[in-house]
């Protein structure tokens, strides 16, 4: 049996002697009628992205979160359905297809895939998605490309008329590509949502001599007061445990006041959260808008 890379079509496979039908059977297994995977292994999001192209006898074009996928978003979990635009409206399971019109240039070839481009991707999610989720895959693909809010908006006043534009235009207004995990987009969405001045992303920190010493996950650098989410990551790695108490002696000597917020908090116990941040922002001379 050769080696041979996969996903891959049997059909193709056997068609070209890289292994005999016994060998297909023994050490493969099917994700998508005709496209196999070895057996024992879990498919990424981007490698069951291409599976379902493959589905498709090459003929449609990779969108919605598996293009985020393959476009480099993170936080896409291998288990969720592959996203086609393809015209066949009967996919397998784990497979959504999406009869949506694409103009050209609105795809892009990826190791000689089509997928959906940037802009075009976050233009679908935006429009497929709940608001809340919406906001955090768009900001994921915007942190992975660097896609801009009018290069997306440009894409939606070539579509007119297609169902869902008002969720994707406040989706728009809220969207940040500084934030760099779910977590901090929720956190992002809970303050602006509860009134306070909309926070800036991933904000420096410098020290007496201009130098980058810690970086904020969002705040309001005008009155030095910042909010980090801290992530598993923060509790599970010795090395990040040991920055963050040198971290969090350093900033309050730099003038800042920044306010930790784990998940825990952010579900149960929002409200506190608010209440200490927006009397932070008083203390040092913000308006209250909330």
């Amino acid at each position: 049996m050769q080696t041979i890379n996969w996903p891959f079509r049997a059909d193709e496979a056997l068609a070209t002697g890289a292994m005999t039908f016994r060998e297909l059977r023994r050490f493969h297994t099917a994700i998508y009628p005709g496209v196999w995977v070895p057996r024992g292994v879990e498919p990424c999001a981007d490698e069951r992205a291409r599976g379902a192209w493959l589905w498709s006898r090459r003929t449609g074009v990779i969108a919605g979160l598996s293009a985020s996928a393959v476009l480099g978003a993170k936080w896409i979990e291998p288990g969720l359905s592959a996203e086609l635009i393809h015209t066949n409206r009967r996919p397998p399971r784990l497979l959504t297809v999406h009869t949506d019109r694409l103009d050209p240039g609105e795809t892009t070839q990826i190791a000689g895939v089509p997928v959906t481009t940037p802009a075009r991707t976050a233009f679908d999610l935006g429009r497929w998605l709940r608001l809340d989720e919406g906001v955090q895959r768009i900001d994921a693909l915007m942190n992975a490309t660097d896609v801009k809010v009018d290069e997306i908006a440009a894409v939606a006043q070539r579509h007119p008329g297609v169902r869902g534009l008002k969720t994707l235009r406040i989706i728009l207004d809220l969207v940040d590509g500084g934030a760099e995990s779910p977590y901090e987009s929720l956190t992002r969405l809970l303050l602006v949502r509860a009134g306070f001045p909309r926070p800036q992303t991933q904000i420096p920190v410098l020290d007496a001599y201009g130098f980058v010493v810690a970086r904020i996950d969002m705040g309001w650098p005008e009155y030095l007061v910042g909010v980090d989410f801290e992530g598993a990551h923060h509790w599970t790695d010795a090395a990040q445990r040991s920055w963050d108490a040198e971290r969090y002696t350093l900033l309050p000597e730099l003038g800042w006041t920044d306010f930790r917020l784990t998940s825990g908090m952010l579900h149960n116990s929002p409200q506190r959260f608010l209440d200490r941040v927006g009397a932070a922002l008083i203390a040092r001379g913000c308006p209250k808008t909330w």
